[in-house]
């Protein structure tokens, strides 16, 4: 139904393009100006349509979600058409179950071309989930920073955009100043550089826009002469110095410096984003908000996040397709729980792992991704993530979860005089065969800034924070059945060429998780060819 007055408002806009070519009394300048503003106008005007019916969709899905579930269920079995099927026009929970056992997602970042790996998805994501997360996205966001998605406010500087639905007029709702069909990730900062007015960053992913800051860093001085290049007789000779100046102040609020006005940082949220997202917080993007449209993983887009103004990611599980299923975990993560539940069941300050089920490969997935149950929009539940199952340590069956181990080596490397966290990847020594002649432990890789060695000293904080955080493992180190982790600190740059060796690999999933624990040797001897102490 909502198909109709879109495409009657994309019409006219075609239609008002060469009306307004045709004002010859304007200059130039004035007639694209005016003709920017109508496409805007009308992009928004499409949007409010969208968003209003997709509102009332999400409204009417989350207040009869066992009725929701139980079609997002049956769509997804259409593709069981075998004659013999027993799940054939069937939406028997106990049959569906039986039928279909769960199975674990793959880590795809590391599966080698002999691994089963997960289907690749497309950088952009079919299904209403993608469209609710889109459209009512930008509402909320505009709501929350009403002056972000004026004309020109706008730029994203990497290759996929954040928001996970590519309308071909998102581009004038937004007001981006990023050239359409870019396929240079270069063309794309040098258009952000050149505008000095942007009000909201955006990158496809924080880890993206870290490597983003990252290459500025190191090649400012030759982004600075392209826009001092750039157009003759613009004012661009003056912004080159304005972006020389400010890269030789440093990386903290760097982003400020170059665009005064910004308010907010827009990345999509998916496994191993948060680190990321801390130290651009605390360094190039210090004094901003940041804010996430959605949580993907690799069935797609798996949470909706409706409250901008939140400071920590709060994301709402919608009932519709792919197929959501939650399975409690159980103290320690060994344990299997007995069956799943369904987002109704879901109970306030309780953790689940998420299940997908979708109708191409037909399989209930455990995604390895952990969320916890914060609240309630209607009868479906509002989370916040907190972990990937397949990220966690365990040489003695300690089972070290990933967000345990990241607040450790926080609080370890919040004694490290000077330094801040930029990237971390750990394996553990079996895979190494670092293990000979001591007990089995951890090698962890840091990328740090502001601190160049690591003491002893230093290294020994780490493993006394993962003490103090897990009893467990501070019983196995009081045995002498675990060793202590041991940190080796990499040069700049080297994760960011880990994630270029990530996304060559045929399998790797978009977005592109970060993985912190690697189980292949090769990625680890990545990493420790490039220790520099």
């Amino acid at each position: 139904m909502l198909l109709w007055p879109l495409l009657l408002l994309l019409l006219l806009l075609l239609l008002l393009l060469p009306l307004a070519l045709l004002r010859q009394q304007r200059s130039q300048h004035a007639r694209w100006a005016w003709l920017a503003s109508l496409q805007h106008r009308v992009a928004w005007g499409a949007l409010g349509w969208a968003a209003t019916w997709q509102w009332w969709r999400l409204e009417q899905s989350t207040l009869h979600v066992g009725q929701s579930q139980q079609q997002a269920l049956k769509w997804c079995l259409q593709g069981d058409q075998g004659p013999r099927s027993p799940l054939r026009g069937s939406t028997d929970m106990t049959t569906f179950r039986n039928h279909l056992p769960l199975t674990k997602a793959s880590q795809a970042q590391e599966e080698d071309s002999a691994g089963q790996v997960p289907p690749t998805i497309s950088p952009q994501y079919p299904g209403e989930a993608s469209l609710q997360a889109t459209v009512l996205g930008l509402i909320a966001l505009n709501k929350a920073y009403p002056e972000v998605l004026a004309p020109g406010s706008t730029a994203c500087v990497t290759l996929i955009s954040p928001w996970p639905s590519p309308f071909p007029w998102l581009g004038h709702a937004l007001g981006r100043v990023s050239p359409a069909g870019a396929k240079d990730p270069v063309a794309l900062l040098l258009e952000a550089l050149r505008s000095p007015g942007l009000r909201a960053l955006e990158a496809g992913t924080a880890v993206e826009l870290l490597d983003v800051f990252l290459r500025l860093e190191a090649d400012g001085e030759e982004l600075a002469g392209a826009i001092a290049a750039g157009n003759p007789g613009a004012p661009l000779p003056k912004r080159a110095a304005e972006l020389w100046q400010a890269l030789e102040q440093g990386p903290r609020g760097l982003a400020l410096r170059l665009w005064p006005k910004l308010q907010v940082v827009v990345t999509l949220d998916a496994g191993g984003q948060a680190e990321a997202v801390a130290a651009l917080g605390a360094l190039w993007c210090q004094g901003l908000a940041f804010f996430s449209p959605a949580y993907a993983a690799s069935g797609g887009v798996v949470a909706l996040n409706l409250w901008p103004e939140q400071p920590r990611g709060l994301y709402l599980l919608p009932p519709g397709a792919p197929f959501t299923e939650l399975l409690p975990v159980k103290e320690g993560a060994q344990e299997e729980a007995a069956s799943t539940l369904l987002l109704a069941e879901a109970q306030e300050g309780k953790e689940y792992e998420l299940v997908l089920t979708d109708r191409v490969s037909l399989t209930r997935c455990r995604l390895g991704d952990v969320v916890r149950v914060v609240g309630a929009h209607n009868q479906c539940p509002i989370v916040r993530f907190t972990c990937r199952l397949g990220q966690a340590l365990s040489v003695r069956g300690e089972d070290i979860r990933e967000d345990v181990f990241s607040e450790a080596l926080g609080r370890a490397v919040g004694q490290w005089p000077g330094a801040k966290l930029l990237d971390h990847g750990c394996v553990e020594s079996s895979i190494l065969d670092s293990f000979e002649g001591s007990a089995p432990h951890y090698e962890v890789f840091v990328e740090l800034r502001g601190l160049r060695n690591l003491s002893e000293e230093n290294r020994d904080k780490l493993d006394h924070s993962l003490q103090e955080v897990s009893a467990r493992y501070k019983s196995l180190r009081f045995r002498g059945s675990v060793g202590p982790a041991r940190v080796h600190l990499v040069g700049q740059g080297a994760f960011r060429a880990l994630r270029t060796a990530l996304a060559a690999y045929p399998s790797s999933p978009f977005p592109p998780e970060m993985p912190r624990v690697l189980r292949h040797r090769h990625l680890a001897q990545f990493l420790q060819r490039r220790v520099v102490s």
